[in-house]
């Protein structure tokens, strides 16, 4: 940092490190503007706290960034579209909040003409480098500065900084720390950092408070959400905050994942995600009975590199679009209701109502009776299907699977 004093915009979360990194930068004489970006993961009161405490930091303003709708409109939806779980297991959910929270702060420095941003992340973690490559490629010639990160300082000396200077919050480490949001709660700490153990039932906010089984009907058109249990919903937004209400209740997409970090390390974390495993799976079904073969095989593909970018903090790069358009092309016919049946801590999935159900066809009923072939047809189908296996191993008798090497 030089002498001269900037304007500098600090995305503010509220907590220890950025409530620190906004106090330090006022002290030093700099104009500092504190942006909350939201992507559904805070309350009416907690905004309401932040600008409170924002100014008392010494921010000259505060604002919040609301960007919900654009964080579904732009990537939640292809999540959906694409069934997105890393390593089959976790839904992509701080990762892909972060690159909008980025995307939001760079646009509003660039609004008002910011010298700098500044973030609380710290150098061991994955947020560092998905903030820091977004202002890079959004705000370029913007500083960026990282207290935290480049100090290397620890939470007592933060604290204690803020207390010397006039500001008492409660900062006190906890067992576990947690980012709440709309496609799920990610879980950090306590029994994760030993390998050979789970999370217990108290580590997790949601408790179970349903025992009795229930079904849950999702109602999809061209692969998004339009109604739940028959009640319809246009605001997909709050459609999901409706199904995370009533899976949560039975403690419903608890999980742990072990997965590659950007900066090469292996990392565990926790997770609820009630409403991202139960749509992604009722999603997941209607596709199967709607989707040709060669249309699941392929979409499953760039779904796959999509979450990758998503998560390794390549949004920006150029082939998203494309992989958005194949994922969206692919949705046309994915319409009908899913049944899933609810328990404690799990469910099913149980049936399909859709009009676009390939089981429906007319040409026959698996196991049971053709409609569009004859029996002389299948001999056919089967004898020549085999041609490419019964030539080889008329020439190589000797690899035959299951008889014995005569080598």
């Amino acid at each position: 940092m030089t002498a001269r004093k900037k304007k500098i915009v600090v995305a503010f979360s509220g907590g220890l490190d950025t409530s620190y990194t906004v106090m330090r930068l006022a002290k030093e004489g700099h104009k500092v503007y504190a942006a909350c970006a939201n992507t559904g993961g805070f309350s009416d009161e907690q905004l309401k706290r932040n600008e409170e405490n924002a100014r008392r930091l010494g921010a000259v303003d505060y604002v919040t960034l609301d960007v919900t709708q654009e964080y579904y409109e732009k990537s939640l939806k292809y999540m959906i579209f694409g069934n997105v779980l890393r390593n089959n297991c976790y839904p992509i959910s701080v990762s892909s909040e972060r690159i909008f929270q980025a995307i939001a702060i760079a646009r509003y420095a660039k609004e008002i003409d910011a010298d700098a941003i500044a973030h609380g992340s710290t150098g061991a973690g994955n947020d560092q480098i998905r903030f820091d490559m977004t202002f890079m490629v959004m705000a370029p010639g913007v500083e960026i500065i990282t207290l935290t990160r480049d100090q290397a300082l620890s939470r007592q000396e933060e604290i204690d900084y803020l207390k010397e200077n006039g500001f008492e919050a409660d900062f006190t480490k906890l067992k576990y720390s947690y980012n709440v949001g709309i496609w799920g709660t990610s879980i950090c700490g306590g029994e994760l950092l030993d390998s050979t153990q789970g999370l217990p039932e108290e580590a997790y906010l949601k408790q179970v408070k349903k025992t009795e089984e229930s079904l849950l009907k999702i109602t999809f058109e061209k692969g998004e959400i339009t109604a739940v249990d028959g009640k319809p919903f246009e605001n997909r937004i709050a459609a999901i905050q409706y199904i995370e209400e009533i899976g949560s209740a039975y403690g419903i997409g608890r999980n742990c994942n072990v997965g590659d970090t950007i900066i090469g390390i292996k990392g565990r974390v926790g997770f609820e995600a009630a409403a991202p495993m139960l749509i992604i799976e009722a999603h997941r079904l209607l596709e199967k009975c709607t989707l040709s073969k060669w249309q699941q095989y392929w979409k499953d593909q760039v779904a796959n590199w999509y979450g990758m970018f998503l998560h390794e903090s390549q949004y920006l790069e150029p082939v998203m679009p494309d992989i958005e358009a194949m994922l969206t092309s692919s949705q046309r016919n994915v319409n009908g209701t899913v049944i899933l049946r609810l328990r404690p801590l799990g469910f099913d999935t149980v049936g399909v109502d859709s009009k676009d159900d390939l089981l429906k066809s007319k040409l026959g009923e698996y196991g049971e009776m053709q409609h569009g072939w004859t029996a002389d047809d299948a001999k056919g189908f089967i004898k020549i299907l085999s041609t490419p296996l019964r030539a080889y191993y008329s020439i190589h008798p000797d690899e035959e699977r299951g008889e014995k090497s005569t080598k």
